[in-house]
């Protein structure tokens, strides 16, 4: 079951898709964080979800924001996947120890080693103020995320 809204976000440390080190409480008191699990680089609903976000990244990344995508791909994958995509924004891998991140948020499916499509939106405080969750197949609606964003 995914984390709620006014838990405080477990913070993490993971590789983006350059080999930085990206963790979640270095955004703590300067910035919100919408961060966005998908299951896998280069299917098609996953590339259309994170697209949609590149083509609306001033929304996503300003001053006040910061977008952060976490699969469970390799850092290799990720960095082929922005660079084919076009994706100017953290893609954060949690491939080792597999998982770990995406179950401290409660959107890991065991059975097909992946997250689920879950993004949780985090204030500057470190406390999440909207999630969503949908299955593997089912895209989300990136109007959503805005709209959350414009309440804080």
């Amino acid at each position: 079951m995914a984390i709620e809204v006014g838990t405080e976000a477990p913070d993490f440390e993971l590789k983006d898709n350059h080999g930085a080190t990206v963790k979640l409480s270095d955004f703590r008191g300067a910035k919100n964080v919408v961060l966005l699990f998908y299951p896998f680089a280069f299917t098609g609903v996953c590339t259309g979800e994170l697209c949609a976000l590149r083509d609306e990244l001033p929304k996503f990344v300003n001053d006040d924001v910061q977008l952060l995508a976490v699969s469970n791909d390799s850092i290799h994958t990720l960095r082929v996947f922005a660079d084919q995509e076009g994706l100017d924004y953290p893609l954060l891998s949690d491939f080792w120890p597999h998982g770990d991140t995406s179950r401290a948020y409660g959107v890991f499916d065991e059975d097909k080693g992946c997250a689920v499509r879950g993004t949780f939106i985090i204030d500057k405080a470190g406390v999440v103020r909207w999630t969503v969750v949908n299955g593997l197949p089912d895209a989300r609606d990136l109007n959503e995320y805005v709209k959350a964003l414009d309440t804080l």
